[in-house]
């Protein structure tokens, strides 16, 4: 049986790709693991920004009402840091975040990968609690 050059072909190119790194799809995966943690926790910026000003406007009525209300004080403008350090945690996260892959092997970018997937899980605890802090907090 003679096997034409086009069948060789595919054949070689069929065990090239099932001999490929595995770790390239693994990669491909984090990625989306990365991006679909900042997809979930973007959106809430806003209300970070939001309830960082209702603090600090609470912080101030009290402080015009009763300045001897000191904790009461303090743990609104606490709050309104923590609402802030979450929002600038997310910006901080994303310009140091690098989709380039050039001269990193499979390997190299998957601890580099492994290192934004824990970083970006960080970002996504710190915004959720510092709303839900925000949430027990803040009163209408």
């Amino acid at each position: 049986m003679k096997l034409s050059s086009s069948s060789l072909f595919l054949l070689f190119s069929i065990f090239f790709f099932a001999c490929a790194n595995p770790l390239l799809e693994v990669n491909k995966e984090m990625r989306g693991q990365i991006i679909g943690v900042h997809d979930e926790v973007m959106p809430k910026i806003g209300e970070l920004k939001y309830h960082e000003k209702k603090a600090l406007a609470q912080a101030d009525s009290l402080f015009a009402q009763d300045s001897t209300a000191s904790s009461e004080i303090e743990a609104f403008r606490s709050l309104a840091g923590q609402l802030n350090q979450a929002h600038e945690g997310m910006f901080v996260w994303m310009r140091q975040y690098s989709l380039d892959e050039e001269g990193k092997t499979p390997e190299e970018l998957k601890i580099y990968l492994d290192e934004q997937l824990v970083k970006v899980n960080q970002v996504n605890v710190d915004i959720k609690a510092a709303l839900e802090q925000a949430d027990t907090q803040l009163k209408d």
